[in-house]
């Protein structure tokens, strides 16, 4: 593979190991201790969590790049390129940067099998290592505990909003489940919760690895709405309280930001309130209730994907109310609670438009979505042979004052993505 391009190590890497999801830091630890990446010689912020994740460190690596540091951050899944999962300094990584570290780590690895993800996250620890940013965020992939991403240290956890998805790895029960996201607790070092109602488990787990200082959203920080905007009220690591200049929050939640600004300060990077006002304007969270206008339309693009995560997705659309047709672009994972989140938007949409993922064969087909929608009186519902089709018919009925809502997945995202930009040009060179 010396002379492989990106697009045929990633081919390669889908089928490498014989599991796609294979929890555990035994092997993934054994290579990173061969590649003498750990322990990591510079502060990191691991976030879990059920919802709230891509949110909380757009707002981290926009902060601390304000503050004058250069971040490096490691997501999960990418919505268009895999570049997009490893950055520094606002970067992508490159074809060529992540090339070399595959390389390095097929050769670091002997007779030891990895998955897709756990190659990416060795190879974003490469990519730190030679471009030696001052701070690092790791994005957990699933669960916690046995994700890839936990084999290092960190110097601040974070534990977004915690909810029922992935039961099969995780757990049937949010108890079940926060335990494995604290797994990425460590004693003697700082957590921010910032689940508003953390299962008692959760609250178990901390006291017994003994994080110190534990930060509770509602508790030891918060955010509060006043008068269309929020404001927040947090801990620095002296045990002084700060309070927040009264900030507009535009898409994001603030629950969301309060824990990435709460983080920040644990890890004693001071900033001034118009550094976090400069932040926040910077902040892209594409596809996390993203507002776009194109030809008199208006996009609102969701990877919502979980009853929980699409409720606040239909509070963020009812506090902004359309007056024209409400028309939903929609695919989902099949392992998800579809019933749930369908019942959950009942009202809220006027037409639904469904696709197949043709070659996707973790997703829902649309005429099993259509069922389903059928089930709760939906008749207004257009079946396509794909996601892009879909769109294109939903366009064609959507006039000026319409909305349309495209949700379900990352997949689902970055099917329309594409399409939404060609007609963003288009418009543009008008």
């Amino acid at each position: 593979m010396n002379k492989a391009s990106l697009t045929q190590w990633l081919q390669r890497l889908e089928t490498v190991h014989p599991k796609e999801v294979d929890l555990g830091l035994e092997r993934v630890s054994t290579v990173a201790y061969a590649l003498q990446l750990l322990p990591l010689k510079y502060p990191v912020v691991t976030v879990a969590g059920t919802n709230g994740k891509g949110s909380t460190i757009a707002v981290l690596e926009a902060l601390i790049s304000e503050a004058g540091y250069r971040v490096g951050i490691f997501t999960s899944p990418h919505l268009l390129r895999f570049n997009e999962r490893i950055r520094v300094a606002g970067v992508d990584a490159s074809d060529a940067e992540i090339v070399h570290a595959f390389g390095l780590i097929d050769q670091a690895r002997g007779s030891v099998s990895l998955t897709y993800f756990e190659f990416a996250a060795l190879a974003a620890l490469l990519i730190f290592e030679a471009s030696e940013p001052d701070f690092v965020i790791l994005e957990v992939g699933l669960g916690g505990r046995l994700d890839a991403v936990n084999i290092v240290d960190a110097s601040v956890a974070v534990i977004t909003s915690i909810d029922l998805d992935h039961q099969g790895w995780l757990g049937e029960s949010r108890g079940e489940i926060s335990r494995e996201k604290a797994g990425i607790l460590r004693s003697g070092r700082p957590a921010v919760i910032a689940d508003s109602n953390p299962p008692p488990e959760l609250l178990d787990c901390v006291e017994s690895v003994a994080a110190s200082p534990a930060l509770y959203l509602g508790r030891e920080f918060s955010v509060a709405a006043v008068d269309g905007q929020w404001q927040a009220q947090l801990q620095m690591p002296d045990g002084r309280s700060r309070t927040l200049s009264a900030l507009t929050n535009g898409a994001l939640l603030p629950e969301n930001i309060g824990a990435a600004v709460q983080a920040t300060l644990l890890l004693g990077i001071e900033f001034s309130d118009g550094c976090l006002a400069a932040a926040l304007a910077k902040v892209s969270a594409v596809g996390r209730r993203e507002v776009r206008r194109v030809a008199g339309r208006d996009y609102v693009l969701d990877v919502a994907h979980n009853p929980a995560s699409v409720s606040k997705l239909l509070e963020f659309l009812n506090a902004r109310p359309c007056n024209g047709k409400r028309i939903c672009i929609f695919s989902v994972m099949a392992d998800k609670d579809i019933s749930s989140i369908i019942e959950a938007t009942a009202g809220h949409f006027d037409a639904w438009f469904l696709g197949d993922q043709p070659g996707n064969t973790r997703a829902a087909g649309a005429t099993e979505i259509a069922a389903l929608l059928d089930d709760r009186g939906q008749t207004m519902v257009s079946i396509s042979k794909n996601l892009r089709q879909a769109f294109r018919r939903a366009q064609s009925v959507a006039g000026e004052g319409d909305r349309l809502v495209v949700f379900g997945s990352f997949y689902t995202l970055a099917a329309i993505l594409p399409l939404l930009d060609k007609d963003h040009s288009k418009y543009e060179a008008l």
